[in-house]
């Protein structure tokens, strides 16, 4: 039995942040109903493959839409809102990103559905965060990466404000709303009751800053972009001898000495250690480090210094890093053999972590743009002459 075995969700959400919430609890065993407006998730027909797109099942959809049910509802027609009221008497977790107060307009608010389901967690997730200057405003990964500082620390003194590479704050925020969701459940185990979780990509962001954050303000100073590199020689970027980059991460005062005697120099093991981002001795450091370093290959340093219990690895590209077979035996990824309107496999994350009681899961592919709207329909006792008369009004698809 997996965590969330039972639990109903309603997945209201579109992009990327919203539906990875909704997946994550779905991969632990949640029964997922994604609502989706007529046309369906734009994500759909967004990702590299463009055949795939064409199908409606693009890969940015296919990364959070297995384990799902797919519905389409038109829910600015009065009946189209009347049929999510239907669901949300029986669901437990109702995950919504639409920009504040949009959902309100149309009788879909908390109070609302809070009137016919006490139990109801409601999940709102915004870019901003409800209410505030700026709560009204719509925007997505890389708008909130620039508003909220994190492109301002990324980077080098050349390239700084940078743009971190994947949606980063897309999926954080989609772990976080899923933590959120599961932080209300185990609080409605208690008092009964549901409650509105207001979850913002912004707040996210600077989660993701915290010791950055914690520092300016003891201090008065925003952190200096470093690009590669660490206010310690021993946890920095450097080149080795086939033109390879080796990524150090000795970060304990043991790991520093561990380092010093791996590389052929205990005399520098004390004196490194009592070095720190100002001390007279750091640039010294970095050049002692970097000509050892050149002495050897990437892959070599990295099996002698691991060997040594020194934090290091090669930097690698990214078709190896997510090929090797470390991530295979973690179950980070799964491989869907066949997809409804696909020629070939598909390839989907699943969870980043694992419990002794048993791992996430995927089991079903991502659905087709409407695949259960009958089958959900017949479950809340529509008839198939009824489910027709909706689907010919535009209410359903």
């Amino acid at each position: 039995m997996r965590p969330f075995d039972g639990l109903k969700v309603i997945d209201m959400t579109h992009i990327l942040a919203g539906p990875f919430c909704a997946y994550q609890l779905a991969v632990w065993g949640a029964d997922v109903l994604k609502i989706e407006m007529p046309g369906g998730d734009h994500v759909r027909r967004r990702g590299q493959k463009k055949e795939w797109n064409c199908v409606n099942m693009g890969t940015n959809y296919l990364a959070q839409g297995s384990n799902k049910r797919s519905i389409v509802i038109n829910i600015q027609d009065p009946k189209g809102r009347d049929l999510v009221l239907e669901l949300i008497r029986s669901a437990d977790v109702f995950i919504e990103n639409f920009r504040a107060g949009a959902l309100m307009k149309l009788g879909l608010g908390f109070d609302d559905l809070a009137a016919l389901n006490s139990r109801l967690i409601y999940c709102s997730m915004t870019a901003f965060g409800r209410g505030g200057p700026k709560g009204q405003h719509t925007a997505y990964d890389h708008v909130v990466q620039a508003a909220s500082g994190l492109m301002s620390v990324n980077g080098t003194n050349e390239t700084t404000p940078l743009k971190v590479g994947p949606p980063v704050l897309d999926y954080a925020s989609g772990t976080m709303a899923a933590f959120a969701c599961a932080t209300a459940l185990f609080q409605r185990e208690r008092t009964g009751r549901g409650c509105h979780i207001d979850m913002a990509m912004m707040d996210t962001a600077q989660l993701l800053m915290s010791n950055f954050i914690t520092g300016f303000f003891a201090t008065g100073k925003p952190e200096t972009v470093k690009g590669n590199n660490h206010h310690m020689a021993a946890s920095s970027c450097f080149p080795t001898r086939d033109g390879s980059l080796l990524m150090l991460g000795a970060s304990t005062p043991a790991q520093c000495r561990d380092l010093m005697v791996a590389l052929g120099r205990p005399d520098l093991a004390d004196d490194y250690q009592a070095a720190d981002d100002h001390g007279p001795r750091r640039q010294m450091m970095f050049e002692v480090i970097g000509r050892i370093l050149l002495t050897r290959t990437a892959e070599e340093w990295e099996q002698h210094l691991n060997s040594a219990h020194v934090p290091a690895a090669r930097v690698k590209g990214f078709a190896e890093a997510v090929s090797q077979p470390q991530l295979a035996s973690r179950n980070t990824q799964h491989r869907h053999e066949h997809v409804p309107g696909l020629e070939a496999p598909a390839t989907v994350p699943v969870a980043a972590f694992r419990l002794s009681s048993g791992d996430a899961m995927v089991t079903s592919p991502p659905p087709r743009l409407g695949e259960h709207t009958d089958e959900v329909l017949a479950g809340l006792g529509y008839t198939d002459i009824e489910v027709a008369r909706l689907r010919e009004a535009g209410v359903v698809a």
